[in-house]
């Protein structure tokens, strides 16, 4: 199995080459998909951010608040991590399995937002990098979210800096152009790497080594 890591900044496009990529055939591991089905009504983990940020999450049909829990936790280190505490062990713990699930010779990704940040780089055979400069990213926002510059700006700010997503990557999918010409970027590594990459792993094969 060929484990890639997915990961690029708010707006930079990440969701649209995951969604190419299950299209060409991977196996799909949404870590946001994953963090929303680990609170949904009646687990676990929806009890346990019940009991650590109160009632007042919820609404009024036992759903969790997003809008209203991401305001208590956004800026605030603290709650951020006892949020996180929470969450990511269960999203792990659900991607291992779906991991065990996957067919022998699979080309497996995990779309991973915070892959960077969470030092979980190591974990995989090749990390992808979705990138766009960030005045393409704040304009985005702007456009498609309803956001203010600022309100963008804020948001890029707690994730990793660009630079050091571009120092954690194996290979960096330029998005400063137009949808088609990130798809066209994401069938030639397809074609050209991950195929390959994947074969080898599968047949045992070392690669030839390139001069250069």
């Amino acid at each position: 199995m060929l484990k890639i890591g997915l990961t690029g900044g708010i707006a930079s496009g990440k969701s649209m080459v995951a969604a190419r990529l299950r299209d060409l055939g991977a196996v799909l591991v949404d870590a946001d998909a994953l963090a929303r089905e680990v609170v949904e009504p009646g687990t676990p983990g929806l009890a346990s951010v019940v009991e650590t940020f109160g009632a007042a999450v919820l609404t009024p049909e036992g759903r969790l608040d997003r809008a209203r829990l991401g305001a208590l936790v956004f800026g605030d280190a603290e709650r951020l991590a006892a949020l996180n505490g929470i969450v990511h062990p269960l999203v792990r713990e659900r991607a291992a399995a779906m991991l065990a699930a996957a067919p022998a010779g699979a080309v497996v990704v995990q779309d991973i937002p915070l892959l960077v940040e969470t030092g979980q780089g190591k974990n995989f055979h090749l990390v992808v990098v979705v990138d766009a400069p960030d005045d393409v990213r704040v304009r985005r926002m702007a456009e498609r979210r309803n956001m203010t510059a600022d309100e963008a700006r804020a948001r890029m700010a707690a994730q990793a800096g660009r630079e050091d997503r571009l120092a954690a990557a194996d290979v960096v999918l330029d998005n400063s152009g137009t949808p088609e010409d990130l798809r066209h970027a994401v069938d030639a590594l397809w074609e050209e790497r991950v195929r390959p990459f994947a074969l080898n792993l599968k047949e045992q094969r070392i690669a030839p080594r390139t001069a250069g």
